[in-house]
């Protein structure tokens, strides 16, 4: 036993020429931006100064440039020493030992999210390979939904058949959804005909959940927003459930709907897994916690195994906070036109924090310790009921608990959860009122400070001196629904660049405030540069803008060809291009991955970065309150075909539509006019760079270009935004005349 103990359960592998070629990248690049650098700020001391050019503007242009070269300057701490990692399940101790998961899924709006597939989520949770009485299953639903309740009932009737049915023959897909989606084999006997049955139950099952649902969703009496704490355990429907249940161990399935008030503040997403961690801290209270997504379901049932090699490992443990695997989506198409993948960041980014201090918290597929989110004084042995009262509430129960951390999960006293007296407990744990003057969500829970509460979350953990992991194995442990139209893409990145910026620009600021904690440099400079990230639209803005004014009126920002310092700018040109190109192809994607990330860094940043940038100043000043929609699950035909066809959906809002529309009209114009403007006065050497500027843009902007002239159909771009963004532009053009002739 001593020698087996001894045998790894996992491995660490650094990247070494991942890590030569990024570290040899960053002195180059940083070498060249010095020249840069120097190029633009001798203009301002120079005796020989081109007075054609405005001061401000050269200033604008300078200042633009400052910004991303920061960014880029924090975003390479993410790739300073990147690492990927192995483990060996088989190497567990056996199924009594291992400690009991608690399963959180959030649910908030039975009309973005389809119940089937939350539904499915659950059951795929339930079906992991793991002891059935050691997974503990709990649905938070904001939404106070008849719908989600029933459909939980039907999921658990359903799962007395789907689990044994997994368990008999070691399926590996066990989400019912993605198991009789797949594509059909010829199969024969007793599997063919079990499998047939099964399918038949899951199709009774669907049909009873979308009918009970079509029947409901528009009830007025069901108030979202303003409702009771419900705390409900589902066992079987009937007698014949019931028989079925005496035959296996199944996990526990609880129904958490936590008490909604206007007058209340309800902390969005946090809120709901603080609501989770309380309620679950008194029913089964397991020291490791298993967050997923409502549309995230398992795809490989051995993911707390894996997980449970970095949390068992008696060297790592006790500063280990989490394990984080990669967020992949099930619905992305090979051309992945939206830049759904997120490659840089589940790819790289990740890869690379943990080989600092570890990944952040990615909002669900994690694998987490529950005393890493009670704070100090549970971590500190402190039991007095008073000190644990005063921040973690009154509830009596929640604090014995809590007194009990230090114990064996068996010695816990976590075997009464049925009891009326514990449902009771729980409800108040779940009402709106119970975090009053206690410390949830500043120093103990998930984080309140922003709506992106993962990544608050996890800083704060790092913070304190824990560390996380991540693990991304060949098969991908979860599979979710990645956003599939250009509306909610945007929505969903001014949500993310809203939050982050709202750190960023606070007192929590990682390069303030984590330099003077126990985080390392090098994790606290990635972290900022994911807080700081959405300020890419000032340059994004002034690139797409001031040059190609600029080169409508012959104004030089860049030097000659034949200067030494156009080589300065097509190095640094030349070197980003190369890295991203090689990250690709280093991840395991195609380069066509790169004129998509390069389109959609130029859509985000002007729409959504700016968006979320002003959205969080509004907040800091008191002008707005903080908001959340969940991004839409629902599949929508048209909008399918068009993504399936590669064409871009641009039914959305004219708040998005008419920045990405009026800088192409405008780049159109400024191409077109500077070259003629060069063709006639021959000045071509001092605006090949704007010229390439304006080219570049269009290039990279061909679906926008597509959908103004070339579509006819539903998803194309209004005729009215290209009408308004004309107007604009044009306005744009006149004011700039009045400038520069002042």
């Amino acid at each position: 036993m001593e020698a087996s103990s001894s045998i790894p359960r996992h491995l660490c592998h650094l990247n070494l020429l991942f890590m030569l070629i990024s570290r040899a990248h960053m002195l180059l690049h940083s070498i060249a931006l010095v020249f840069l650098i120097h190029y633009r700020a001798s203009f301002f001391f120079s005796e020989t100064q081109n007075h054609q050019i405005p001061t401000s503007i050269w200033s604008l242009v300078f200042a633009a440039e400052l910004v991303l070269a920061f960014i880029w300057a924090l975003n390479q701490a993410a790739r300073w020493k990147t690492v990927t990692r192995k483990v060996f399940p088989e190497r567990l101790p056996e199924d009594e030992k291992l400690p009991a998961i608690d399963v959180f899924v959030c649910t908030a709006d039975p009309t973005k999210e389809p119940t089937v597939d939350v539904m499915n989520t659950v059951l795929s949770a339930m079906a992991l390979d793991y002891p059935p009485e050691k997974i503990h299953v709990y649905l938070s639903d904001d939404g106070s939904s008849p719908v989600t309740l029933f459909g939980m009932r039907e999921a658990y009737a359903f799962a007395m058949w789907w689990l044994p049915f997994c368990r008999k023959y070691g399926l590996k897909t066990r989400c019912p959804k993605a198991y009789f989606g797949a594509p059909e084999e010829e199969e024969n006997g007793e599997y063919a005909s079990e499998k047939q049955k099964i399918r038949d139950k899951y199709e009774l099952f669907k049909e009873r959940v979308n009918k009970f649902r079509d029947q409901n969703l528009g009830d007025p009496s069901i108030n979202g927003r303003s409702h009771s704490p419900v705390i409900g355990v589902i066992r079987a429907n009937s007698q014949d459930d019931e028989g079925q249940t005496g035959q296996l161990a199944m996990p526990l399935l609880v129904y958490v709907s936590r008490e909604k008030r206007p007058s209340y503040p309800h902390h969005f997403k946090a809120g709901a897994l603080n609501v989770l961690l309380r309620v679950s801290g008194v029913m089964s209270n397991s020291p490791y916690i298993l967050g997923l997504d409502c549309d995230m379901y398992s795809n490989d049932p051995s993911s707390a195994r894996q997980a449970m090699c970095f949390h068992l490992d008696p060297k790592i443990s006790p500063s280990l906070a989490f394990v984080q695997f990669p967020q992949i989506f099930r619905n992305i198409s090979e051309n992945d036109i939206y830049d759904s993948k997120l490659r840089s960041v589940f790819w790289v980014c990740w890869h690379g924090m943990d080989g600092l201090q570890g990944p952040l918290l990615s909002g669900t597929c994690y694998y987490l310790k529950r005393e890493a989110l009670y704070g100090k004084l549970v971590q500190d042995g402190t039991y007095d009921p008073m000190d644990l009262k005063a921040v973690f509430g009154g509830s009596n129960e929640f604090i014995k608990r809590l007194q009990q951390m230090k114990r064996p999960y068996e010695n816990r006293g976590t075997d009464c959860w049925e009891t009326s007296m514990v449902l009771r407990e729980a409800e108040d744990l779940a009402s709106c009122r119970y975090e009053d003057s206690t410390k949830w969500g500043k120093e103990v829970g998930f984080m309140y400070f922003s709506v992106v509460e993962d990544y608050f979350t996890s800083f704060t953990l790092h913070c304190k001196g824990w560390a996380s992991v991540y693990l991304n194995p060949p098969r991908p442990q979860f599979l979710g629904t990645g956003t599939t139209n250009l509306n909610d893409l945007l929505v969903q990145g001014t949500r993310w660049s809203s939050g982050l910026i709202e750190v960023g620009l606070s007192r929590f600021c990682p390069l303030i405030y984590g330099l003077s904690t126990k985080i390392s440099i090098l994790e606290a400079l990635a972290y900022a540069e994911l807080s700081l990230f959405p300020l890419y639209f000032i340059p994004a803005w002034c690139f797409g803008v001031i040059p190609q004014l600029c080169l409508l009126h012959g104004i030089p920002l860049y030097p000659k060809v034949l200067s030494p310092y156009f080589l300065v700018f097509l190095f640094i040109f030349l070197s980003s291009t190369s890295k991203q190109v090689y990250e690709i192809i280093w991840s395991g994607h195609s380069l066509h991955t790169w004129v998509n990330e390069r389109r959609h860094w130029m859509i985000k940043s002007v729409t959504c970065h700016m968006y979320g940038s002003m959205d969080a100043i509004m907040k800091k000043i008191g002008l707005r309150e903080a908001s959340f929609l969940p991004t839409n699950k629902v599949d929508d035909d048209e909008q399918t075909k068009l993504y399936e066809m590669g064409l871009f959906d641009f039914q959305a809002p004219a708040m998005f539509l008419i920045p990405l529309v009026g800088i192409v009209i405008l780049n159109m114009f400024a191409l077109v006019g500077g070259v003629t403007r060069a063709l006639l006065v021959g000045y071509w050497e001092e605006i090949v760079v704007q010229t390439f500027l304006s080219i570049f843009i269009l290039s990279v902007s061909y679906p926008i270009i597509e959908g103004m002239f070339l579509r006819k159909d539903k998803g194309s771009v209004p005729p009215r935004i290209t009408v308004f963004s004309a107007i604009g532009v044009v306005a744009v053009l006149a004011f700039w005349n009045i400038f520069v002739s002042v």
